[in-house]
């Protein structure tokens, strides 16, 4: 059994009821439920929530939610992996039965169904405990700066200051879209960012995160101008 997870608790203070909110004329969550049903990668999506809007919502688009996220796991401090763990043992009688579990992010309208699948083949092939998004950073970060108290400027690097930008080693971040997992590595709380994970990198223009009102306006625009949907 291969098993999607989509985490989307109600309490989201920048924006609020952000999970359900309207993107570009559908709720947020939904991108993340169609993506995982339009990858034909998983057995079981799932939906993990403690509120009951959001649960009916992801019900009527073709999600299940076969439990309520306890309190304990709701708050602002909760990790993505303790409920994720959560989840698996909520959703299924046996783990034994599951081969993999994929944590797609319910503020991710612009996941592809084929990174979905992608990650997943890859998780396979590599033998890693996770495969997750990401995406290079757009500017050397061995060049990055920050202000001092005083508000001067001062490289965090800079032994690299007369590096040609094109000598330097390229840099990637997470693009906050899906992460595969074998069961073990989500039940034993592994960490994501270390060498037993591998990474399918996707094109900056499909990633952006949506914390803030000014994010949710630049993705609507972005989302508009790519015609993703």
């Amino acid at each position: 059994m291969r098993l999607a997870i989509i985490p989307a608790r109600g309490g989201s203070k920048r924006i609020p009821r952000k999970n359900i909110k309207e993107f570009c004329g559908k709720p947020m969550i939904a991108y993340s439920i169609e993506a995982a049903l339009k990858s034909g990668c998983f057995d079981k999506i799932v939906v993990s929530t403690d509120d009951e809007e959001i649960a009916t919502m992801a019900r009527s688009l073709g999600a299940e939610v076969p439990f309520m996220r306890p309190k304990e796991l709701s708050d602002d401090h909760t990790a993505t992996i303790p409920v994720i763990a959560h989840a698996i043992t909520a959703s299924v009688r046996d783990i034994k039965d599951v081969e993999a579990v994929c944590c797609i992010y319910a503020t991710a309208p612009f996941v592809q169904p084929q990174y979905i699948q992608e990650a997943y083949e890859k998780l396979i092939k590599t033998h890693s405990a996770y495969a997750f998004s990401a995406t290079s950073f757009p500017f050397p970060i061995q060049r990055a700066i920050r202000l001092t108290k005083d508000d001067r400027v001062e490289m965090f690097s800079p032994e690299h200051f007369n590096t040609r930008s094109q000598d330097l080693e390229e840099a990637f971040h997470d693009a906050g879209q899906f992460y595969w997992g074998t069961p073990e590595a989500w039940l034993e709380g592994k960490i994501i960012f270390a060498p037993h994970s591998t990474a399918v990198l996707l094109p900056r223009h499909l990633v952006q995160d949506i914390d803030t009102p000014e994010d949710w306006v630049r993705a609507e625009f972005m989302y508009k101008a790519l015609a993703l949907s």
